[in-house]
């Protein structure tokens, strides 16, 4: 009788200068929108991002991994998919980033893991809360009430100063789109990753480019300036299409667990690359909102405290 081996993921160097990598290039996905989204409304430049990196994806895999007897089959459930972790989380996010800085929402966009938690919970048998996640949920939602309280309490205190709470809402309604697509993207175990990816990206672009028509009649825009161009390019080519890319191959070496470490650098990435670029400024509430939020990570990654034990 076979006996099934675990496999043994292991970090290498090259891996994990491959993780600070996806990092970086996801960090810069909130610095690419929030240029790009000056000139052009959030459902076209959804539409833009997610119709070329689905493109790009179809011309990498080129039908390999039954591709196309696969979209036939699940187009359902990849539109469901595309929905939920592509079409309504990134127009939430773009509609925020109209008035917030990069680096704001790449924090507010990680919670992601402690909403999946807190809705695993809830929808399924096999990922109950644990003493460890528990903890990891509250001191991130303390991060998160430290970014978003006080423009929360502002009708009340009568501060007219800074984004507006809507603005700060919407990513976390995007992390929480993320947290349901979490869940339901367990039904793809079956199915090459990187074929994943693209059925949804594909499904999600034949729903964007109707919508797209109707809400901003983008043929009705002023041609953006060549920053914007260069900066829709790099959200859908880079930060989209060769993420997937460089995110599955990262998976299949150093596996899931080590994989969602890259959570913990997205937001100091978008950060940096806001108050270099952008002149974002984080200011004192924000650092400890940030800081909040990534121990509260760290803690649901749990890694460090089993080290420590052992």
């Amino acid at each position: 009788m076979a006996v099934a081996v675990k496999p043994n993921f292991v970090m290498t160097p090259a891996t994990w200068g491959m993780l600070v990598l996806l990092g970086m290039i996801w960090g810069g996905s909130f610095f690419f929108a929030r240029v790009a989204v000056q000139h052009i409304p959030p459902v076209t430049l959804v539409m833009l991002r997610i119709g070329l990196a689905a493109a790009a994806l179809h011309l990498y895999l080129a039908g390999r991994h039954g591709l196309y007897p696969t979209l036939r089959k699940r187009w359902r459930a990849f539109l469901v998919m595309g929905l939920i972790n592509n079409i309504v989380p990134h127009i939430l996010i773009f509609t925020g980033q109209t008035q917030i800085g990069a680096g704001l929402a790449a924090i507010l966009n990680a919670t992601t893991p402690i909403f999946t938690i807190l809705i695993a919970n809830r929808l399924t048998e096999d990922e109950k809360m644990t003493a460890a996640k528990i903890a990891g949920c509250l001191v991130g939602l303390v991060g998160t009430a430290v970014l978003v309280g006080p423009r929360a309490l502002a009708p009340f205190t009568g501060d007219s100063g800074g984004p507006p709470l809507w603005a700060l809402l919407l990513p976390l309604a995007a992390a929480m789109s993320y947290g349901f697509a979490g869940i339901y993207g367990k039904r793809f175990r079956d199915i090459a990753p990187a074929v994943t990816a693209t059925g949804q990206l594909t499904a999600s672009s034949i729903v964007l480019l109707p919508l797209a028509a109707v809400v901003d009649r983008p043929w009705l825009l002023p041609f953006p300036p060549a920053g914007t161009v260069l900066a829709v390019l790099a959200l859908a080519l880079v930060s989209t299409a060769y993420a997937y890319i460089l995110f599955f191959r990262i998976m299949s070496t150093a596996g899931a667990t080590n994989t969602s470490l890259v959570t913990l650098l997205v937001p100091p990435s978008a950060i940096v690359a806001g108050m270099l670029f952008l002149g974002e400024q984080i200011s004192p509430a924000g650092a400890l909102g940030m800081g909040l939020v990534l121990s509260g990570l760290v803690i649901l990654d749990g890694r460090v405290f089993r080290r420590k034990a052992r």
